[in-house]
C-alpha cells in the first residue's frame, strides 16, 4: 500500500548508502537505470534493503534508445568497479530497465549494454513499473519524466494495466534554457541544477512543463485517475508537481529524490525473479 512516508524512507535509506554502504543480509541484486542525462546504478540486498548507490552524467541514451554502447558499457564499468570496492565484494546479478513503448531493439540494447558490462541480466523492466516498486500505488499514474522522454504507467488493483512513452524530457528543459540565455547545453544542464536558479528555470521552462502535462492527460483519458505520482531526475525541478498538477486538476506528488526511485524500483524487479527466467530473458526480450 502506497504511502508517501515510507517511499520517502526508502529513497532516504539509499541516500545515506551512496555515502556509505549499509550491511547486506544475503544475496546482492543491483538496478541499472542507462538514462538520459545520468547513468545510476543501485544495489540491494534480499530483503530488499539498499545498500549502495552511485550515478553519473552521461550523454549516452537519446530518447530512450542508445546511441553509445562502448561508452555505455565503459561507463557502467566503471560504476560496477566503484561499487564492488566500496562493498569489498563483486556484484553479479542485475536488472536493466527501459522506456516502455519502444520496442524489442531499444529493449535488447540497453539489455546488451548491462550484459557488456560484466552482469548476469535476470530482468528487464519498463521504467514506470520499475518505480511503483518503490512506490507501491495501488490506483494511479506514475510519470517518469527522465532526461530525453516521459513514461506512463497506469496502475489499477495494484498491477500496471497501461504503459507508454513520449520523446520529451529534461533535454527539452536544457534547450530552451541554452536558448534563452544564450548559453551551451551543458552551462544550461549546470544552470537549471543549481538550487538558486529554480524559479528562473521554472520561468524559462514552464511551457515545457504544460506540454508534459498535456501529454500526461491524453494518454490518461478513458482511465479513472485520482492521483498522478511523479519520478525521474527531471522531476527534481523545484515547483514542477504544482504545476502539472494545475494542468491535470489532479492531486500530483513527488518522492523526496525523484531520480532514485526507478533506479530503486529496478533492483527490487530482480527479486523473485527464477533462474528459470534469468537463463530465458535475452530470449524473451
Amino acid at each position: 500500500m502506497f504511502t508517501m512516508e515510507k517511499a520517502d524512507n526508502l529513497i532516504e535509506h539509499l541516500e545515506k548508502c551512496m555515502t556509505r554502504p549499509g550491511i547486506a543480509k544475503g544475496e546482492l541484486y543491483a538496478g541499472i537505470d542507462l538514462g538520459t542525462a545520468y547513468m545510476v546504478l543501485t544495489v540491494i540486498d534480499s530483503l530488499g534493503n539498499p545498500v549502495a548507490g552511485t550515478y553519473r552524467f552521461a550523454q549516452v541514451v537519446r530518447d530512450g534508445v542508445v546511441v553509445d554502447f562502448t561508452g555505455a558499457s565503459r561507463m557502467l564499468r566503471e560504476l560496477k568497479s566503484e561499487l564492488e570496492q566500496k562493498l569489498g565484494t563483486q556484484l553479479v546479478k542485475a536488472a536493466g530497465a527501459f522506456p516502455p513503448d519502444t520496442g524489442k531493439s531499444t529493449v535488447k540494447s540497453h539489455f546488451y549494454v548491462c550484459e557488456g558490462a560484466g552482469f548476469e541480466v535476470i530482468n528487464m523492466v519498463d521504467e514506470p513499473t520499475a518505480a511503483n516498486n518503490v512506490l507501491c500505488i495501488e490506483n494511479g499514474a506514475v510519470v517518469d519524466i527522465g532526461g530525453g522522454t516521459t513514461g506512463i504507467a497506469i496502475i489499477q488493483d495494484g498491477e500496471v494495466v497501461y504503459t507508454t512513452d513520449e520523446p520529451t524530457g529534461g533535454t527539452h528543459f536544457s534547450l530552451v534554457i541554452a536558448g534563452a540565455k544564450k548559453i551551451s547545453f551543458e552551462e544550461a544542464e549546470d544552470f537549471k541544477k543549481q538550487a538558486d536558479n529554480q524559479q528562473e528555470v521554472m520561468f524559462m521552462v514552464k511551457p515545457v512543463v504544460q506540454k508534459v502535462a498535456s501529454i500526461i492527460k491524453n494518454k490518461i483519458r478513458g482511465f479513472n485517475i485520482s492521483s498522478v505520482y511523479l519520478v525521474g531526475g527531471t522531476c527534481c525541478l523545484e515547483g514542477i508537481e504544482k504545476v502539472i498538477e494545475s494542468e491535470l486538476n489532479i492531486p500530483t506528488f513527488k518522492p523526496r529524490d525523484p531520480l532514485l526511485v526507478t533506479p530503486l524500483g529496478i533492483a527490487l524487479s530482480c527479486l523473485g525473479v527464477s533462474s528459470v527466467e534469468s537463463r530465458n530473458v535475452e530470449a524473451y526480450y
